[in-house]
Order: structure tokens, then C-alpha cells, then sequence
């Protein structure tokens, strides 16, 4: 809940705080709030999780709830105001994001160990569907609670993370041993050099540049984007020649490991623009179109979008329970072409749409990536060795998460691309229509269409926050006003424009989906990984390549 609580309350925290977060000069602030926890998060959960290989699971998992907690309580007892405010919220994000890593990076490997073989789908499947519908249910909280104070949208995770801190502390124990080892310095520094670069230029991208609508040409990003990629070049060649490396490049020689991780990185970037394409959807143009006050979009997208959390938690326990009993392959492919089907409905809608057919919509796409993520992951997991679970789970969170962090500047590119084309002269012509002088209509215009397209997002009328700020609505007959701040005139406008960002958004998703599907089915019969004892010493690259070529030879399942 944690990873979403905030997009929804941004509007109230930042309110809260004095500072506006669509001044040209603050969405850095505004992207920062966002994306910070996903760029941590997609960083550390690997090396987090090779750290309780060494050291011990269930050791990181309780310091992680331990720091998360206390970065909970810093966030709700912001003591600036304005940039310096902003500044204290994203460090302590940064903080949670921490410790968070440290509970996902080692938590499928605590109950991969716990459970059997035959019951692990089903664990690993109530814990998978409970985080993903968390990210659901945050978007409902936050606007619920943003409502109350901005500073209970924090105060909610302290007493969640201080009974989890006690609670894992006495309850948790260790039931596999730790296998110490010598800390690969390059790898981690590589690799989170290299991550973080990659993921904090495409972060940039997403910002307005010069004339130009996105930040694609800036050479900073350009830089970090090349500069990033080189460094992963550079982590993967010295992973192949330190004796103990931190990520364990050999494990994608077995099949099941690398046809689960690829699906899930595509699944991960197609249900991120979704998510974030819904909230815009309904926020910006059909909760307006349908009589609802902007600032009360935020919590009423939440509740409409609960069609699609519901798809999630039928389906996640069940298909968990039923891939220990029949196999993990036909589930998680079958969800995935599923999940493609529901992008393709979603295209043929209208902008405004019948609710009854758009939640049914929802919930088919929640079925299909709960048929998918359950099993999939008890697949990726049980697939390795028991000593490298905790690495392992490390970098299936990291593909999950890069996967969330690229879709947001993968998709709103493609929507701010979209919008830049015909918003400016549509928004011109329609101003103007309505008694905006040229010079204040051409001004606004002209702002770049990504503070119109958070706007919505964050609940505010974007007509109403383009035209106030230099007194031009003061000068309007009430008439034009009430007509320019209404519910229908900017849901109007952008409609058009927006319905084509939609399908190309949608069509990229589903094409995604269907790769992913592909490469589920690619990932073969699958049977479990022998049980080495910590006497045997870890396998080598040699003993994986052969347990994945039994895997191959398996017979399907």
C-alpha cells in the first residue's frame, strides 16, 4: 500500500507543505515523490536479498520492518514547509524504500523455505496477490485519508509497522542456514550505479525539455541512459569472473528462472500503464464528464477502479492452489492471454464509456494477472537451488519493480507525446472561444502538456490552475467562468486526444501481454530443484546448467 498511498495524496500533502506541484519548477519534486521508492526498491532488493543468503533471511527481513517503521514515523512529522518540506518527504521515502527492499527482497524466500512443495503455490500466491492488491488499495486509502489529514496518509503505516516489527521479531525463525561469504563490492557498486542512472534518466525524460514536450533529447538523459547501460554491461561481464558474485548469472540457465522473470518484467510494465492511464482516465475526463468535482476524483477513481483489486484476490489463492496440484505453466499463460484480451476490450471503449462494461473489463484483467502472478512466481522460485532463494527473490522483485518504474516513463512518454500534437491548439481555440484574451489562451497553451496531464492525475482542474495564477479568470463574465471551470468543458476538450494516446497505450500493453504469455509457455515442464544441504557447498554455474537441462527434459506439466 505503501508504494501507492502517496500518488493519490500528493495534492494534500503538497498542499499541506505550501508548494505547488505543478509549477514548472516543482514536478521534479512531483516525480521524486512518485518514482523514488519504485528507483530504491528496483536498486537494493537484490543485493538485500543476497545479504540474508550470507547473513540470514529472516535477520534482514526484521530490520527492514524495523527501519520501515521508523521512516514512517520521520514522513508524518515533516517539520518544513515549501522545497525543504518536499525534500524531507522523498529522503524518508528513500529511507522506507529501504527497508521495504529488505522485506521483499527476502519474504518469497522466507516462505519458499517454510512450505513444502506441494503447498508453496498457494502461500506464495496469497503473499504475491496481497502485495499487488496493496498497490490497488493504496489509491482508495490514500484519497480516504488525504481527505482527513495529509499527514495520516504516513501515520497509517506506523502502527502496521511497529506491530510487524514486534511481530516478526518474536515470531519468525531462521529454517535455512546462512552461508557466509565475501561481499562482491563491484557487482553491488555496478549494479546499483548503473540501475539507479538508467531508471533516474528515464525518470527525466518523462520532464519537459527546452521546447521540446518530454526529455528524451536532453543530454543528461541521453547520458544517463548510455551511461547506465554501460555500467550494467560492466556488472554483468565482472559477475562471469568474481569467484562469489552477487547476482547469480547462471541462474538464468535454467529455463523456468528466466521464461518466469521475462514475463513478469512485461506484465510488471503493461499493468504499471495501466494503472496509471485508469487513474488519468477516470480522474481527468469521466469522473468530471459524470458531475464529479475534481478534487474529489482522487477517491472516487479508487473505488471504481476496485473491480480490477477484486480480480486479484479471487483468483491469486486459487490459482496458487490449483498450479501445486496440476503445474504453474497453463495458469500463468492462460492468465497472461487474458490480461491481453482485457487490454484489447478497454480499446474498443469509448472515452465515455458504460461503467458495467469497463468494470467487467477491470475484473477480467485482475483475474488474468492473478491467474498469472501466483503461479508464476512459485515457478521462479522453486526453480533454484534453497541457498540462492534469497538472491533469487531479489531479482524477481527487481524486474517487477524496473518493470513498474519503466511503464510510468514508457507510457505517459507516449501520452505527453500524443497530447503534444494537438493539446496546445485545441486548448487555444477552445479558450479563446470562451473570452480568454489570445495572449493569456496562447500562454496557457504553451505551458507543456505534462503539467496538464498531472493536473489530472492529481485531481485538480487544469483549466482552473492554467488561467487563475495570472488573475485572468478574475476578468471573465460569471457565465464564462462557471462554463471554463465546469466539469465538462476541459474532459471535452482532451478527450479526442486523449482516446488516441489510449489505444496506442492499450495496443503496446496487450502486445506486451501476449510476449509475456510466450514466454511462459517457453518456460517448460517444471520439476523442483534438489534439496542441497549447506555440507554440499553451493552448485556451480556447472551443477544449474545441468539441473536446467533436466528441467528441459522434463516431462511437461
Amino acid at each position: 500500500m505503501d508504494a501507492s498511498i502517496v500518488i493519490i495524496s500528493l495534492p494534500a500533502i503538497f498542499r499541506g507543505i505550501g508548494l505547488d506541484p505543478l509549477a514548472p519548477g516543482n514536478i521534479g519534486y512531483l516525480l521524486w515523490m512518485i518514482l523514488g521508492y519504485l528507483l530504491v526498491s528496483a536498486v537494493l532488493v537484490v543485493v538485500l536479498g543476497r545479504l540474508g543468503d550470507m547473513y540470514g533471511r529472516v535477520k534482514i527481513y526484521n530490520l527492514g520492518f524495523l527501519v520501515f517503521a521508523c521512516a514512517s514515523i520521520a514522513l508524518s512529522l515533516d517539520p518544513f514547509r515549501a522545497g525543504a518540506g518536499a525534500l524531507w518527504l522523498i529522503l524518508w521515502r528513500i529511507v522506507q524504500a529501504f527497508g521495504g527492499s529488505m522485506l521483499t527482497a527476502n519474504s518469497a524466500a522466507i516462505l519458499t523455505d517454510a512450505f513444502p512443495t506441494r503447498q508453496r503455490g498457494m502461500a506464495l500466491g496469497i503473499n504475491q496477490i496481497t502485495a499487488l492488491a496493496g498497490q490497488f488499495l493504496g489509491l482508495l486509502a490514500g484519497g480516504l485519508l488525504a481527505a482527513v489529514d495529509w499527514r495520516a496518509v504516513f501515520w497509517v503505516s506506523v502502527p502496521v509497522s511497529a506491530a510487524g516489527t514486534i511481530w516478526s521479531y518474536l515470531s519468525l525463525r531462521e529454517t535455512a542456514a546462512g552461508r557466509r561469504a565475501r561481499i562482491d563490492w563491484l557487482g553491488n557498486i555496478t549494479f546499483a550505479a548503473g540501475a539507479g542512472i538508467l531508471l533516474a534518466g528515464i525518470t527525466y525524460g518523462i520532464q519537459p525539455y527546452g521546447s521540446s514536450a518530454t526529455g528524451w533529447a536532453n543530454p543528461w538523459v541521453l547520458t544517463g541512459l548510455l551511461g547506465g547501460a554501460a555500467l550494467l554491461l560492466l556488472f554483468c561481464y565482472a559477475e562471469t569472473r568474481v569467484p562469489e558474485p552477487m547476482f547469480q548469472l547462471a541462474l538464468f540457465k535454467v529455463r523456468a528462472f528466466a521464461a518466469g522473470n521475462l514475463a513478469a518484467l512485461l506484465t510488471a510494465i503493461a499493468r504499471g500503464g495501466l494503472q496509471f492511464m485508469l487513474i488519468i482516465w477516470l480522474q481527468g475526463i469521466w469522473l468530471p464528464l459524470h458531475g464529479y468535482a475534481f478534487e474529489d476524483t482522487p477517491l472516487w477513481a479508487g473505488i471504481f477502479m476496485l473491480p480490477l483489486t477484486l480480480g486479484f484476490l479471487i483468483a491469486g489463492p486459487l490459482s496458487g492452489y490449483l498450479s501445486d496440484r496440476f503445474g504453474a505453466r497453463v495458469f500463468s499463460t492462460a492468465g497472461l492471454v487474458v490480461v491481453a484480451a482485457s487490454f484489447l476490450g478497454l480499446l474498443t471503449l469509448p472515452v465515455d464509456f458504460d461503467y458495467g462494461v469497463f468494470a467487467a473489463l477491470l475484473l477480467l484483467n485482475g483475474l488474468g494477472q492473478g491467474m498469472f502472478s501466483s503461479p508464476n512466481t512459485s515457478s521462479v522460485m522453486g526453480s533454484v537451488p534453497p541457498e540462492y532463494r534469497g538472491v533469487a527473490s531479489g531479482m524477481r522483485s527487481t524486474f517487477q519493480n524496473s518493470g513498474t518504474a519503466l511503464s510510468i516513463g514508457v507510457f505517459f512518454s507516449l501520452m505527453v507525446s500524443g497530447l503534444a500534437s494537438s493539446l496546445p491548439a485545441s486548448l487555444r481555440a477552445g479558450l479563446t472561444a470562451h473570452g480568454v484574451p489570445a495572449g493569456a489562451a496562447g500562454h496557457a497553451a504553451s505551458l507543456p502538456p505534462v503539467s496538464t496531464l498531472f493536473a489530472t492525475f492529481l485531481g485538480n482542474n487544469p483549466v482552473e490552475h492554467l488561467l487563475a495564477s495570472g488573475g485572468t479568470l478574475s476578468h471573465l463574465s460569471a457565465a464564462q467562468q462557471a462554463s471554463l471551470t465546469g466539469h465538462g468543458f476541459f474532459p471535452r476538450l482532451v478527450s479526442g486526444p486523449f482516446h488516441h494516446g489510449l489505444t496506442i497505450v492499450f495496443g503496446v500493453a496487450a502486445a506486451m501481454a501476449l510476449v509475456s504469455a510466450a514466454a511462459s509457455a517457453l518456460r517448460g515442464g517444471h520439476t523442483p530443484t534438489p534439496e542441497h544441504t549447506p555440507q554440499d557447498g553451493p552448485p556451480t554455474a556447472g551443477v544449474l546448467a545441468e539441473e536446467a537441462h533436466g528441467r528441459h527434459n522434463a516431462p511437461s506439466s
